[in-house]
């Protein structure tokens, strides 16, 4: 009997130790540990523990990773001249990793095309900056040129999805470049007449703040104006209209504007905020134009888009 019972109590000793290994075995990994498991996305964790991050993508708060392979890290630290992640500065590599980082987890099929805020700040303040996603029929791109390649890498603390290439620390410009709604204003600061170099100027230290009119408003601006295409504006009018959309030296988030702000801009004129019913910018011309996409944040500074274009004093 007592060897009958010594038996039996062995047994169920080992299918509990078991079972509780096969527990242990099936539990999911979180991002760093998903990634360690992963031979091709070596330089990443290299990169986030030279930054000081492994701890924070280890711990319980959800997260979505953008995760560069080793061939996109690579290709970044050829073009930056350098052979390694820790010949690079260790600030800048943190905030590079972090601008790959989305709050909680978003899982592929809740992707929609549109902004989104990575975790990278700008500078010292609590702004971060935005991240341009698409969603098609051929998968996932952020900011128009990094693709998902495999999506949906579940984690314990989120989800990581594979991308081919480092996503670059955003300027006003990039944002321009990546929003296919703003190839008309793309269009117009790089008319080749205009004696200023715009794509250099937006790409500068800044900071600057854009009120980005889509390629709708500019549309209805030639219906207003009975102009045929954006090539029949002379070069001088041009310049005055594109001047008067960019503030130098701010970086002015939404939520610090106030009614009745008066707003100086880089074309020497002013323009008035109001507030109710929505943010609105009143221009020199008493034209009302609506604010409807607002802090898409760059490196460099911030976007808002509008609804309408604005004119100064011509």
């Amino acid at each position: 009997m007592k060897k009958f019972l010594f038996g039996a109590l062995l047994a169920m000793s080992t299918v509990l130790t078991v079972t509780a290994c096969k527990d242990d075995e099936e539990q999911p990994k979180n991002i760093v540990e998903l990634a360690q498991s992963d031979a091709n996305l070596s330089t990443l964790v290299e990169a986030v523990v030279y930054a000081d991050l492994a701890a924070t993508l280890s711990g319980d708060t959800e997260y979505t990773v953008f995760a560069p392979t080793n061939a996109a890290f690579a290709t970044l630290l050829q073009s930056l001249g350098v052979s390694k992640i820790t010949d690079v500065d260790k600030a800048t590599v943190k905030a590079i990793l972090l601008n790959h980082v989305v709050a909680g987890e978003v899982k592929s099929g809740a992707i929609t095309t549109g902004y989104v805020k990575s975790a990278s700040p700008f500078g010292n303040t609590t702004s971060t900056l935005s991240l341009y996603l698409t969603k098609s029929g051929v998968g996932v791109t952020v900011n128009k040129d990094v693709n998902v390649t495999t999506a949906d890498l579940d984690a314990s603390n989120g989800v990581v999805h594979v991308v081919d290439k480092v996503i670059a620390l955003p300027t006003i410009v990039n944002h321009a470049l990546n929003n296919p709604n703003f190839s008309t204003l793309v269009a117009a600061l790089t008319r080749s007449d205009l004696g200023v170099d715009y794509v250099t100027l937006l790409s500068g230290a800044g900071p600057f703040t854009v009120f980005a009119p889509t390629n709708d408003a500019f549309a209805a601006l030639l219906t207003e104006l009975g102009a045929p295409s954006l090539a029949a504006i002379d070069a001088a009018t041009l310049n005055k209209v594109l001047q008067y959309h960019v503030v130098s030296g701010a970086n002015v988030l939404a939520a610090t504007l106030t009614e009745g702000q008066q707003v100086t801009t880089f074309q020497g004129g002013k323009f008035t905020i109001n507030l109710a019913g929505g943010a609105k910018i009143k221009d020199l011309n008493n034209r009302t134009s609506n604010i409807i996409i607002t802090d898409v944040q760059g490196a460099n500074g911030v976007v808002h888009a509008i609804d309408k274009v604005i004119l100064p004093t011509l």
